[in-house]
């Protein structure tokens, strides 16, 4: 049996609103529910869960692969509803897009203070896309 990455567990103030959140931005379908969780099903199988947490929420990074329309449409969405996206994680590089690899990047943040990344090419893969 190969290992592939499955699930994460993202900790959320409103797991249907962050959720709802994430698969609006990405241009995925809308969350299903699975138990406790909101789960945003990505293209290659692996389940984004969103569960509700009182009191802090450490923020966590997510990264995400996606195409070079897609990323157009992720950036037109991200600019449509006024969000700042930045060039670097270190959030310094405001109003920005990364070129690393060949291709293009960006970080925003998520309703809970995540800090969310797309990428059009895998870092290292010096252009390559698997």
């Amino acid at each position: 049996m190969s290992i592939d990455f499955n699930h994460t567990i993202v900790w959320s103030r409103d797991r249907a609103v962050s959720a709802a959140f994430l698969a609006e931005m990405l241009g995925l379908p809308a969350p299903g529910e699975f138990g406790p969780f909101r789960v945003v099903a990505t293209d290659n199988g692996v389940n984004v869960d969103f569960a509700d947490k009182q009191g802090e929420i450490s923020t966590q990074h997510y990264a995400f692969l996606v195409g070079e329309p897609e990323f157009d449409e992720i950036l037109g969405r991200i600019r449509e509803k006024g969000l700042s996206y930045w060039a670097d994680p270190a959030q310094r590089k405001e109003g920005e897009i990364n070129t690393r690899d060949d291709g293009r990047g960006l970080y925003f943040k998520d309703l809970n203070g995540h800090l969310l990344e797309i990428i059009t090419r895998p870092y290292g893969s010096g252009g390559q896309r698997p």
